[in-house]
């Protein structure tokens, strides 16, 4: 007899993180747009000490936290006060200080340890900057809540359909729990909370363009988690941390997140501007 498919998580604690978590978010982006920066500061900084952390134990690679840290909350609030001039500006003198503050140490092994901790600085605070950059429009909140409903609607919609349809994986060799039925399904949800989200949340929006926005964020959701996954292989560990019960560590959170933030970014100021 066929064995029943079953999550690989605890299911209750995963729910009850996620809506804590929800609520928390909700309550920042919609009272207190400040706090909110400080609630994707904080995120970055966990991820990249996850990050960091991760890569010292299973590569020995020793990325100067502090330097990495300071820059990158300094890059989201670059990003929100002085835009995109501000986030690049703050991205440069980051790698600077990586590059100076690992001169302390002994020469062996360093342009591996600044390589990786300028890629830390890219991956991890630089993405997440252009969630501030949407937070700072006019109508940001909703910005932002259309970023993360569609992330997650793609998410949880791959996840559905290929854990009820899935059949053909989709890279084996990365993520075995990943099918073609599971992106298709992703792809359609995401779609449909697009289509809702740009004629009735985002101002000046249309449903066509809500087509094409959540296209894009299934995708690139995707792949971002792909990326990650190729990160953990590379680590031989199953997730970055151990914080939050039933989802892993916040870096395990963010991998479809990050890469997917520039994207709306982008997309939402071609449809209807800054």
């Amino acid at each position: 007899m066929p064995q029943k498919k079953r999550a690989g998580r605890d299911l209750r604690a995963a729910i009850g993180v996620g809506v804590g978590l929800g609520a928390v978010i909700i309550a920042s982006l919609f009272f207190v747009k400040d706090v909110f920066v400080g609630v994707i500061t904080a995120a970055v900084v966990v991820g990249l000490w996850e990050l960091t952390t991760r890569l010292e134990e299973r590569k020995g690679i020793r990325i100067p936290l502090v330097p990495l840290a300071v820059g990158g909350a300094a890059m989201i609030v670059a990003g929100y006060v002085r835009g995109t001039e501000g986030a690049w500006f703050a991205m440069a003198v980051t790698a600077l200080a990586l590059l100076v503050w690992r001169m302390a140490e002994p020469p062996e092994n360093y342009l591996r340890d600044v390589t990786a901790g300028i890629f830390a600085a890219f991956y991890v605070p630089f993405l997440a900057t252009f969630v501030a950059l949407m937070l700072a429009a006019d109508d940001g909140a909703e910005r932002v809540l259309t970023f993360l409903l569609l992330t997650v609607v793609s998410d949880t919609g791959a996840y559905a359909v290929g854990w009820r349809f899935g059949t053909h994986k989709l890279a084996p060799r990365i993520s075995p729990g990943k099918t073609r039925e599971g992106l298709y399904g992703g792809v359609a949800f995401a779609m449909i909370a697009g289509a809702l989200c740009m004629e009735f949340l985002v101002e000046g929006g249309s449903w066509w363009q809500g087509l094409i926005l959540g296209f894009a964020v299934a995708i690139s959701a995707t792949l971002g988690d792909l990326g990650e996954s190729m990160i953990k292989r590379d680590l031989g560990i199953k997730d970055m941390g151990k914080l939050l019960p039933g989802h892993g560590g916040i870096m395990d959170r963010l991998d479809s997140l990050l890469p997917t933030a520039p994207v709306v970014w982008l997309l939402l100021v071609l449809f209807v501007g800054n």
